[in-house]
């Protein structure tokens, strides 16, 4: 290989590592969909369809370790489609095993080298395995020969393996035309045509190819990067239309392919034909789908040349080449109509349609770059709108909110590029409820709920550790084994559950299990024993069992490999709390647990409410924000820590005040207003001197020195160039719920209740 093959390869690369793992994770998701539904024929084409996917484009990129373990696992999946084996638990295991070492082998290849001396052990035994299990097949064949007939070029062992299929099971072979039009980017997403066509060359034998090349522009104004490749060429094989199609898989939505039939007839020519890009002459057009051959063209020209010098005028060349060539009409017509579409596109009476809509990748860090940009737009833009205010100039004001409007689309349009679906990651859980559930010898069904609810990928990719420990928890402590179950009038399987949802503009992630539900007893006994709570103190159940989130709690009576040592449900807490999250234990003895998680949507950018409390500046999450009442003389007498009450529309409303829970050595104001705050499923208020509005908020992290403040979460910078903190409602939220002094009552009945001033 020379050195710019090899170049060539390491830029490419990363593109069908990629891709590979995609297909590698949708290998698994179909298998433990297959254990609900053994039979299901299209659960089985696509498992099948993704391992030949992966296999066939490790071909192209001469990843033999990959090709050859593949071939075997394609070759049991083959089987198991044919019906000669039945899908079963142990077989399901196997492969999920050989996933699993796909996946190893794709990663390895990433690393630049080829498999480990201990994959290669580990190859052997699971290929071992994969005989094994083809010995139950109603055919005699090993299970390598059950694999279609393609051969692949890139490993000796899998061209050996194909060839004897071939040699056993092939019957005459047959010629496919294939059309391809390369997509422009083609070159530029890393995939090279030739190896392709190399790569389907060893189905079978490629004849008669012949490039288009009307799509080339002049050679001064070529770009090197851009790929004008049209081929036409007829494929003489054994191979069925989808191990063709699957040639193509790693660049399907670059480019335009068409496959025909052997033995189609004219109509298949003619639908070709209509889907060409533009060809100007009806002769190219004819040779471009492969309807007649260059040499035929050129014939017919040839004759339509003499004919014209001998009589003075001469036939149409579709006239000429239905006589010369056996050219079906039918072909003829539908050539000449494209033509007359093609040039009333270039004298304006239309165009050709565009390209449908089509997902890109992009980096991760090309986008985080794009939302850093925006968050600094919206700074400025809130400085620009300050300084306009401050000029007292109608024009620029509009000019400025006009601008500020176009700011909050592009931020929100911004933003939706980075929301994913949560269901993506919980799927990954299936997997590990299964291989639990086994380990500890428990039947488990597993459901998820709420799987398109959406959520900033950043914080979708920093929850899946946590979710692991929960879920990996409420399999071992939660459930129960069958036989306990049963003797508790339970059915012997357990359920769990993960279900999503938004709420107040966060989203809630709910972990659910019927089991045995949490012993208060033991964690309070635990606690005691352990210093957590003084010894004989029983604290409120809600407390008991925030226990479990401590550092180093457990109840597990033995160390086994899931639990016990009392790591991870503090890293969790931590974790969650380090996305402005919060976590809460909610427990039913006898009848099962539920875990919520309340996460924001973004950790970019959210709207704000900015209020004024002295000299310093406060934000709440405006989704938070319920309503502003004005109240004073109903507010009662603020305790040490700044936490008082008010009577709210018949109820009690537990009220901070920022003044004294942070210090704030001002004088208070003679009106005062309370924002009324919603946490989860309570509310408490917060009182303020002013009132300064939504407020677009970017999200900036506290500094060492100001993280051991209660209840903030983030800073901003306003337009003014001052600093704001962001507070953390969930946390104001629990230190306003604790033990607050009486209403005050007011001696002006006319004044006893708070007046409102703003509801959301």
């Amino acid at each position: 290989m020379s050195k710019d093959d090899r170049d060539f390869i390491a830029e490419v690369l990363p593109a069908f590592i990629s891709e590979a793992l995609e297909q590698v994770a949708g290998i698994e998701q179909l298998l433990l969909q297959l254990e609900d539904a053994p039979d299901d024929r299209e659960l089985l084409d696509a498992l099948f369809r993704c391992a030949h996917t992966v296999k066939g484009s490790a071909g192209i990129f001469g990843l033999n370790d990959v090709v050859g373990f593949t071939h075997h696992v394609e070759g049991l999946l083959d089987l198991l489609r044919e019906g000669k084996i039945k899908f079963k638990p142990e077989l399901s295991t196997l492969l999920l095993e050989c996933n699993d070492q796909i996946r190893l082998l794709v990663n390895a290849a990433g690393d630049g080298g080829s498999a480990a001396p201990a994959d290669a052990g580990a190859n052997q035994q699971l290929v071992e395995r994969m005989h094994a299990a083809s010995q139950h097949a109603d055919a005699t064949p090993a299970p390598a020969a059950a694999a279609p007939a393609d051969t692949d070029t890139a490993t000796a062992t899998a061209t050996a393996t194909a060839t004897a299929t071939a040699t056993a099971t092939a019957t005459a072979s047959q010629r496919w035309h294939v059309s391809v039009r390369f997509g422009a980017e083609t070159f530029r997403n890393g995939m090279d045509p030739l190896s392709i066509i190399n790569y389907l060359g060893g189905m079978g034998r490629i004849v008669a190819l012949a490039c288009d090349t009307d799509a080339v522009p002049p050679l001064e104004a070529i770009d090197p990067e851009t790929c004008h490749l049209g081929l036409e060429f007829g494929l003489d094989t054994t191979a069925p239309r989808e191990q063709i199609e699957a040639a193509f898989s790693f660049v399907r939505e670059d480019i335009l392919l068409q496959l025909i039939e052997p033995g189609a007839g004219a109509a298949a020519f003619v639908a070709l034909i209509d889907s060409l890009p533009d060809s100007p002459r009806l002769g190219d057009i004819l040779v471009a789908v492969g309807a007649i051959s260059r040499e035929q063209l050129n014939h017919g020209l040839a004759l339509q040349a003499g004919t014209a010098a001998v009589q003075g005028s001469a036939p149409p060349l579709g006239e000429i080449l239905q006589h010369d060539a056996g050219l079906s009409p039918l072909v003829v017509t539908a050539a000449l109509t494209k033509q007359a579409q093609q040039q009333r596109a270039r004298d304006g009476g239309g165009a050709p349609a565009g390209d449908d809509p089509r997902f890109i990748r992009v980096q991760a860090d090309r986008l985080d770059l794009v939302i850093n940009l925006l968050g600094e737009l919206v700074i400025a833009g809130a400085g620009a709108a300050l300084l306009a205010r401050q000029t007292r100039q109608g024009t620029l004001i509009e000019a400025n909110a006009q601008i500020g409007r176009l700011i909050e689309e592009i931020r929100n349009g911004t933003l939706q590029l980075r929301m994913v679906p949560i269901g993506e990651t919980f799927t990954r859980f299936r997997r590990v409820v299964r291989d639990t559930a086994a380990e500890l010898g428990k039947d488990v069904a597993f459901e998820i709920v709420g799987g398109e609810t959406e959520l900033d990928k950043s914080v979708v990719e920093r929850i899946a550790d946590p979710l692991m420990h929960l879920v990996r928890n409420a399999l071992d402590h939660g459930l129960e084994p069958a036989a306990e179950r049963l003797a508790g009038g339970k059915p012997g399987q357990g359920k769990l559950t993960l279900a999503a949802c938004h709420e107040s503009g966060s989203i809630v992630i709910r972990i659910l299990d019927d089991g045995r539900g949490i012993n208060r007893e033991r964690v309070l006994a635990r606690a005691w024993e352990r210093g957590l709570v003084e010894s004989g103190v029983t604290p409120p159940d809600e407390d008991i069992l925030k226990l479990i989130f401590e550092a180093g709690f457990s109840t597990a009576e033995k160390v086994t490999n899931l639990s016990g040592r009392g790591v991870g449900m503090d890293v969790v807490r931590r974790n969650i709390e380090a996305l402005r999250g919060t976590v809460t234990v909610y427990s039913d003895p006898g009848e099962g647990s539920r875990i919520e998680i309340r996460l924001p949507l973004t950790l970019a950018i959210i709207d704000g409410f900015l209020v004024g409390v002295g000299a310093s500046k406060f934000i709440f999450p405006l989704e938070s924000v319920v309503e502003v009442i004005e109240s004073r003389s109903s507010v009662s007498t603020p305790d040490a820590q700044g936490r008082s009450v008010v009577e709210l529309r018949g109820r009690v409303l537990p009220v901070l005040n920022m003044r004294t829970l942070y210090g704030l050595e001002t004088a208070e104001p003679e009106r005062i207003s309370v924002v009324v705050i919603k946490a989860g499923s309570h509310s408490y208020g917060v009182m303020v001197d002013v009132l300064l509005g939504q407020h677009q908020t970017v999200i900036k992290p506290l500094g060492r020195m100001f993280r051991s403040l209660r209840g903030m979460s983030g800073s901003s910078i306003l337009g003014s160039g001052e600093v704001a903190l962001i507070l953390d409602v969930n946390s104001l939220g629990e230190f306003a719920a604790g033990k607050q002094p009486a209403p005050a009552k007011s001696r002006d009945a006319t004044n006893a209740g708070p007046k409102t001033l703003i509801r959301s």
